[in-house]
């Protein structure tokens, strides 16, 4: 662990969410935090951007806003809404306005996912202006210290309908993540499961094998959670095929061909 604290122990001394550190993510995230400065979190589904991202607010005692980005998300579903309530309409404010008012840090996970107006939106707080112009209320906030705007997204998945623009991209600070070394991912799925380090190991090179037909038969490869899931089953006494095949396989595809040929795969790894 690169930094200044145990990896999992928290400022107040309660414990963080496990996430186990490939190089100096946490002191990048620490710095960008510390110097009010945004961050962009680049890489493949399932491999440990949110758990960082969680874990990190933990250390730090920040409270964390997470937004999962769709296609339907809006700038009003992070800024806020006029609502009714008991017969008046009052103004509630969305996550984002709340993480500016409150200092605390905001999460948009898939943020590509997002409306266009979303990144408009973002723009006048990723630079030294830190505002947040609310037109609805006619309200200008200044984020509060200690505000943090963190977002991420799939750059291998996304088509080109669906990308960062570089005048978007350019306002943060950025970092590629990565599925896990071998040995470290096999720690990881002992701590997130309880397995032992063989059965472990033998998922992760399953695991291994299947992200190496990403692009051929497979859009993604396989995330490092769903290899816990199929872990976490096995040590509660699920048959390791069966858990292989409804955590592993499934999951990945839909067609039935491409399924034979991953369980032929399976088969030659697991026996």
């Amino acid at each position: 662990m690169h930094g200044t604290f145990d990896k999992n122990i928290r400022k107040d001394g309660a414990s963080a969410p496990f996430y186990l550190p490939q190089a100096d993510e946490c002191d990048l995230f620490e710095a960008a935090h510390d110097n009010n400065l945004p961050l962009l979190l680049k890489g493949p589904t399932g491999c440990g951007k949110t758990r960082f991202v969680s874990h990190m607010a933990a250390k730090l005692g920040k409270k964390l806003y997470t937004v999962a980005c769709h296609d339907d998300l809006s700038a009003a579903d992070l800024i806020g809404r006029y609502l009714l309530k008991g017969g008046e309409t009052v103004w509630v404010d969305g996550p984002l306005t709340r993480a500016v008012r409150e200092g605390a840090i905001c999460y948009l996970d898939e943020v590509v996912e997002a409306r266009k107006d979303v990144t408009v939106v973002l723009h006048p707080l990723t630079d030294d202006r830190r505002i947040l112009p609310i037109d609805r209320t006619g309200e200008e906030l200044e984020a509060a210290p200690g505000f943090m705007l963190v977002a991420s997204y799939n750059p291998g998945y996304q088509n080109i309908l669906k990308t960062l623009k570089p005048s978007t991209r350019q306002r943060f600070l950025a970092m590629e993540f990565n599925f896990p070394a071998f040995d470290e991912e096999v720690q990881i799925v002992m701590q997130e499961s309880g397995i032992g380090k063989d059965r472990a190991a033998l998922l992760v090179r399953l695991a291994g094998k299947l992200r190496a037909l990403k692009g051929q038969d497979l859009e993604e490869g396989i995330s490092t959670r769903l290899i816990v899931y199929a872990a976490t089953m096995i040590e509660k006494g699920m048959p390791v095929e069966r858990a292989v095949q409804s955590a592993m396989i499934e999951p990945l595809t839909d067609d039935e061909d491409v399924k034979l040929g991953l369980n032929d795969l399976v088969a030659a790894v697991i026996g």
